[in-house]
């Protein structure tokens, strides 16, 4: 069974109450908005749909507007906007512990924001949050394997901020703390991990949509999950019993994009272990 590839999503997006949408490889690649998706999305909404933008982002929501803003994503393109920094800041709640050890920017403290937690070194360490690797340009996961194998060895707490693998930022493929993540697992320690493809979320995307709605709930055979990447947007949209949409020029697109246009056979391999199957593919949203 095939995936039908579409030129233009107009027609399927009519047919569902509420999109939720990846940001990085749909909406932006790193750099700047994608003007066409950022149309449809507008359209969409012009029409009466609602649009949740999920993002992996490790910061809270009110900063990722932020950066969407600097990236000339419209506000207009988006009612609610949720990212794994919310999830983050939940499950740190959660801990009911103090002192935590930061793996990644300084941007991304602002998950801790209004929280009594000490930064702090890591013998004194409780638990760790890691929202990205501390320079992501330059370092690689399999460089923090020894830290991660001492706090592994003492049975902390590990949060992780983003569980993507890797991203595209324009032209390069950089690692995540996902990536961190998946070490630490190998290692015995056990994570928590801050959202697509987990259920935390989505339900707070779908909070948000029922919030954006006016209260009204949403029917899941009304939303349509957008995303680039195999292992969080679709195995999400799989979770919660949502169709998906897979842009193929996003995070798989060297093995699914030749010349702007989506190849069937690389498509069918990324797709092979996935059922079921997207409802329909793009090489890129709009």
């Amino acid at each position: 069974m095939s995936v039908p590839v579409l030129m233009e999503a107009g027609a399927l997006l009519a047919r569902y109450d509420v999109l939720i949408s990846d940001v990085w490889g749909v909406v932006h690649d790193g750099v700047l908005a994608l003007g066409p998706a950022c149309e449809a999305l507008m359209r969409y909404r012009d029409g009466g749909g609602t649009v949740v933008l999920l993002s992996n982002a490790p910061g809270p929501s009110a900063q990722i507007a932020g950066v969407l803003d600097e990236k000339r994503v419209p506000r207009a393109a988006w009612d609610r906007l949720v990212t794994s920094g919310d999830v983050t800041r939940a499950l740190i709640a959660e801990t009911h512990l103090r002192k935590a050890y930061h793996i990644g920017e300084h941007g991304d403290r602002a998950v801790f924001a209004g929280f009594d937690i000490e930064l702090v070194g890591e013998a004194e360490a409780e638990f760790v949050v890691a929202t990205e690797l501390n320079d992501y340009r330059r370092e690689q996961p399999e460089q923090y394997r020894p830290l991660l194998s001492r706090f592994a060895a003492r049975g902390l707490p590990f949060i992780c901020g983003n569980p993507d693998l890797v991203v595209h930022v324009g032209h390069d493929l950089l690692p995540c703390a996902g990536a961190l993540a998946t070490i630490y697992e190998e290692l015995g320690g056990h994570v928590a991990w801050a959202g697509k493809p987990h259920r935390p979320a989505y339900d707070l995307a779908l909070a948000a949509a029922r919030e954006a709605r006016g209260g009204r709930d949403v029917d899941p055979a009304r939303v349509l999950v957008i995303g680039d990447a195999v292992r969080t947007d679709l195995a999400g949209a799989r979770m919660m019993g949502f169709d998906s949409l897979f842009i193929a020029g996003g995070i798989h697109r060297d093995e699914t994009i030749r010349d702007g246009s989506v190849v069937p056979d690389g498509l069918a391999r990324v797709l092979a272990a996935h059922r079921p199957l997207p409802v329909a593919a793009m090489a890129a949203l709009g």
